[in-house]
């Protein structure tokens, strides 16, 4: 079918009301809500930018490393492995709400929940610019040395 073929079908229109010349519309002032300030103490899993800890996570693992202490338990029934811990970062940076989601047991869950509270504050995750609370998991390693 040609691009320029004029096509001379009537097309009908059914409106509910009458409209003539002397049919005046309503005006409708539309007024802009005024701009609430978001306070929510939500918990992000996710955000734009994460939270990390303050000399970055390299150093952390260093910190992790000098101060643990492995459990006598573990160390004589020889358990190895890694202890998931999930904790939320503040606002603020502080750390709470620490809980073992995936433990070795023998003492090494106490241990990995004892240093990550133990540990220096870290830089809160941000959304929209804004400092938010945001839940983080991190694996602990417990390995002995051969």
């Amino acid at each position: 079918m040609p691009d320029e073929q004029e096509i001379k079908e009537e097309i009908k229109f059914v409106f509910d009301i009458e409209v003539t010349e002397e049919t005046k519309m309503q005006v409708v002032e539309v007024i802009e809500a005024p701009k609430v300030e978001e306070h929510t103490d939500e918990i992000f899993s996710i955000v734009e930018f994460s939270a990390a800890p303050k000399n970055g996570l390299a150093a952390f693992y260093q910190y992790v490393g000098e101060n643990i202490k492995y459990p006598a338990m573990a160390r004589r029934m020889r358990v190895e492995g890694k202890v998931f811990v999930e904790f939320v970062i503040g606002k603020d940076g502080q750390i709470t709400d620490v809980i073992v989601i995936k433990g070795i047991g023998a003492g090494c869950d106490e241990e990995a929940v004892r240093i990550i509270q133990s540990s220096p504050p870290w830089n809160p995750g941000r959304q929209r610019g804004k400092p938010v609370k945001q839940r983080m998991v991190l694996p602990i390693i417990f390995k002995l040395a051969s």
